[in-house]
């Protein structure tokens, strides 16, 4: 295989693309900006109160101020969430009853939900154990939504439709914001009552719209992902109809208190700025995802997305079809990291994940996607997830460096 790729020459053939992502940026910071100053922000809202966190006048205006971008009626942004897990968590806990079915539609979710739903483990109070039925509308053979399938699936105990628009850890296409629309008319014609939900991480701000714009009634994601502009230190939100995100709310913290409660911790600040460059870090990881998938598309690997197709969220999936390249990849990414440069990432057992992993993320913020990272499943085909990067040139020179690893796997 030739593992021989002129990067200059290669980054001058994305121009155009690069160019239409400068377009949405731009088209998403004034989305940002004019919600800023539709809610008169200023430096009084960076101060935060303490204990309950009642009357936290930055906190509840930055709910407004997320909720107003988002397309939403309401929002519940906290810090107190420590993963997109567990804001969909909340979500899910929040709307869901005994007897209610929660069904799946475009294919099995991410690792980390099958345990909160019930389908691996047991003695932890997953939903199943809470009697909510669940359900997988399996993808085509080619990795699409079963548009036939989705035509007939909703049932009467239907509760809940998840929708997971990122691929997760699956060799397919994430979900575009036209494919939700069109999944949320298909499912309100058979039941307006069932509850159309997005796991939205890894996709906001990739498009100039976000699910609750168009027709979505809850969403959830992670703040070390997108919308927390690689600032902010910890936290996930739910946004949506108010009476949904209120529930989740109740979840997060009890009943009674819901939306009301949770000290911000000093960290209002880190909210509103890494809101507001969350567009810019956004685009900066969507041109790494161009370079990675135009180099080893030339150098013969299957990628997911291919260098000509639109992107839906931050990841670009490389099918590096050996365990050692996998490792070799990951290893190239942690010495061109600015954090822990000097460690070789190990294939190890990680909590929610029922494969070992080998990840890469030397990043301030531990576990920020946001910053650039890769890690991936050892299991066939291998591939390896890249996602974020707040400047695309970082990725560029790990990139090059991680061609290197894996033309040495290939002379020896």
């Amino acid at each position: 295989m030739n593992l021989k790729i002129d990067l200059t020459k290669l980054r001058r053939s994305l121009d155009d693309s690069f160019a239409a992502i400068d377009d949405r940026v731009e088209k998403n910071l004034r989305r940002v900006l004019t919600a800023y100053q539709n809610h008169r922000v200023g430096v009084r809202h960076f101060a935060s109160v303490s204990g309950y966190g009642h009357d936290d006048l930055g906190r509840d205006t930055f709910d407004r101020v997320f909720a107003e971008v988002m397309g939403a009626e309401a929002a519940l942004v906290r810090v107190q969430m420590v993963s997109g897990t567990h804001a969909i968590a909340c979500a899910l806990y929040g709307v869901l009853r005994p007897g209610d079915e929660m069904l799946a539609i475009a294919g099995a979710p991410y690792d980390t939900l099958e345990e909160v739903i019930g389908v691996r483990g047991s003695g932890q109070g997953s939903l199943a154990e809470w009697g909510v039925k669940y359900r997988v509308l399996p993808l085509t053979d080619d990795g699409t939504i079963d548009w036939n399938g989705l035509a007939t699936a909703i049932r009467p105990e239907t509760r809940l439709v998840l929708i997971q628009r990122s691929c997760g850890y699956a060799w397919r296409d994430s979900l575009s914001l036209d494919d939700i629309e069109k999944i949320i008319k298909w499912v309100k014609q058979q039941n307006p009552q069932t509850v159309c939900f997005v796991d939205n991480c890894y996709g906001e701000f990739v498009e100039t719209r976000e699910p609750t714009a168009v027709g979505a009634d809850l969403m959830a994601g992670s703040l070390i992902k997108n919308p927390g502009g690689t600032l902010v230190t910890a936290g996930g939100y739910v946004a949506g109809r108010a009476e949904l995100v209120e529930q989740a709310a109740c979840r997060l913290t009890a009943p009674g208190i819901g939306c009301e409660g949770g000290a911000t911790f000093e960290q209002n600040r880190l909210l509103y700025q890494g809101f507001y460059l969350a567009p810019q870090m956004v685009g900066e990881a969507l041109k790494g995802t161009y370079l990675l998938s135009q180099a080893f598309h030339d150098l013969g690997y299957s990628v997911k997305p291919l260098p000509d197709e639109p992107r839906r969220d931050i990841i670009q999936a490389i099918a590096l079809r050996s365990p050692e390249k996998l490792i070799a990849f990951c290893r190239a990414i942690q010495r061109n990291s600015p954090i822990d440069s000097y460690l070789d990432p190990i294939p190890a057992e990680m909590p929610g994940y029922e494969t070992p992993l080998v990840m890469a993320g030397g990043t301030f913020i531990d576990g920020s996607t946001s910053e650039f990272s890769a890690d991936g499943p050892l299991r066939d085909p291998y591939v390896v997830f890249c996602q974020g990067g707040s400047h695309w040139t970082q990725v560029a020179i790990a990139l090059e460096d991680a061609i290197k690893a894996i033309q040495n796997l290939e002379q020896h």
